[in-house]
């Protein structure tokens, strides 16, 4: 299918100099957009036009652009990553979009998720969290054969589907509550079902979800937003594997 030429889009784009000042709604008029292009392509053709007008350019976050990296995190019309599915921002195409549309485009709303300036926000706060348990830190020794550790097959890809987790944050931006349950939850069910994560299990489980309440982040909601917004589809009984790591390690305690 040939790609058809948006002939108007408005982009009402949320607009804020730093973290400390007080944001607001701007809205552009842009022209003549391949519905071949990607989201991310939009916007910076979106850029280079505010240049020409003398009109500080939008902050965005982005690096690979191959939906890898979880960086391109933006709420388009009141979805993380915007109007598809299975897709981070860099992927969702101005296919998804009709001409003359408006398209509104947010930063991630959360309260462990500063802004930085217009659509940047501050996600060390997951950093954060993987570093507080999020590894395994015991001596394993030398490099084992490939299979000197039998690891059942559904043990290894569930382990394997956890692990797809790019640690983007569009499940906080999905939640009401702006819980960060399926992100600790795929960093922990990773760990949870290989042999080599078994020793730091229980302090894993406590130390991750401290640091998880500790910065700011809701409860979980139990409304399944979080697993339909996920870029990488992760499943949220992983929520129910941590919840159960997490009461095995308060009984042992």
């Amino acid at each position: 299918m040939a790609d058809k030429i948006l002939k108007e889009l408005k982009i009402k784009v949320w607009r804020q100099k730093n973290a400390k000042s007080k944001g607001k709604f701007e809205t552009y008029v842009i022209n003549d957009i391949s519905t071949g292009s990607s989201f991310l392509e939009m916007m910076d053709i979106l850029n280079n036009d505010l240049i020409e007008k003398g009109i500080d350019p939008i902050a965005f976050d982005h690096d690979c652009r191959e939906g890898i990296c979880g960086t391109c995190s933006l709420h388009i019309n009141g979805r993380p990553h915007g109007p598809d599915t299975e897709v981070t921002t860099c992927q969702l195409h101005m296919r998804k979009f009709k001409d003359g549309e408006t398209i509104i485009v947010e930063p991630w709303r959360a309260r462990a998720f500063p802004v930085i300036k217009d659509l940047v926000v501050d996600r060390t706060a997951l950093d954060k969290i993987l570093q507080a348990g999020g590894f395994v830190s015991v001596n394993t020794g030398g490099v084992p054969d490939a299979n000197a550790i039998p690891v059942a097959r559904d043990d290894a890809e569930e382990a394997m589907d956890a692990a797809a987790c790019i640690g983007c944050g569009a499940c906080v931006a999905a939640c009401k509550n702006s819980s960060a349950m399926l992100f600790v939850s795929a960093k922990v069910s990773h760990l949870a079902k290989l042999p080599q994560g078994q020793v730091e299990a229980a302090a894993r489980a406590m130390n991750m979800v401290s640091k998880m309440d500790e910065l700011g982040f809701g409860g979980c909601t139990n409304t399944g937003a979080c697993e339909v917004e996920c870029p990488k589809s992760i499943s949220i009984t992983n929520i129910a594997r941590l919840n159960r790591e997490y009461l095995k390690a308060r009984i042992s305690r």
